[in-house]
């Protein structure tokens, strides 16, 4: 026994064109691409800095030594 050739693995594309057609097997592609494409950004969202930078933007705003002033011409 050994190895498929070309000729085994196009009689088994045949077989499961047919039982589950070209339509089906274009969706299933597509939803699996989704998936994969979502799962990626959910892997970059969640190692991203977002966390810290809105900590910061919260300190910063319950910060509340900043003094505002106008400037005046002397004369």
């Amino acid at each position: 026994m050994g190895s498929l050739s070309i000729w085994h693995w196009l009689i088994v594309l045949l077989i499961v064109v047919m039982v589950f057609g070209t339509k089906k097997l274009k969706n299933i592609g597509s939803d699996l691409g989704g998936a994969v494409k979502g799962f990626k950004d959910g892997m970059k969202d969640g190692s991203s800095s977002d966390a810290p930078a809105a900590q910061v933007t919260q300190d910063a705003r319950s910060d509340k030594s900043t003094i505002d002033v106008e400037a005046k011409q002397k004369s």
